[in-house]
């Protein structure tokens, strides 16, 4: 899991995240490639990012939210949206394997 925190600490840094509002914007753009959300997630807004991801066809994974928000240097977040593939790849590898 501290791979995984590095990982999106670095496409945090490299500016290819999204969170809050914009979640929903960027997934309605085609541009996300991967969601992460959190584990402790309110089931309404866990219900419709879910349902999001999985009309535009995109991957999701689950983390803790203390890890996201240390990651990415925020408060309060309860997802996360990667925009580069590579990040979202090697995520993935990381969270699943």
């Amino acid at each position: 899991m501290n791979n995984a925190m590095g990982i999106l600490g670095l496409a945090a840094r490299a500016r290819k995240i999204a969170t809050g509002e914009t979640v929903m914007k960027q997934l309605r753009s085609g541009k996300v490639k991967l969601v992460i959300l959190s584990k402790d997630m309110g089931d309404n807004g866990k219900k419709k990012l879910l349902d999001k991801c999985s009309f535009y066809h995109v991957p999701y994974v689950f983390m803790e939210c203390d890890e996201i928000n240390q990651a990415i240097g925020d408060r309060n977040r309860k997802s996360v949206a990667i925009l580069d593939e590579g990040f979202a790849q090697k995520l993935q590898t990381c969270l699943k394997g």
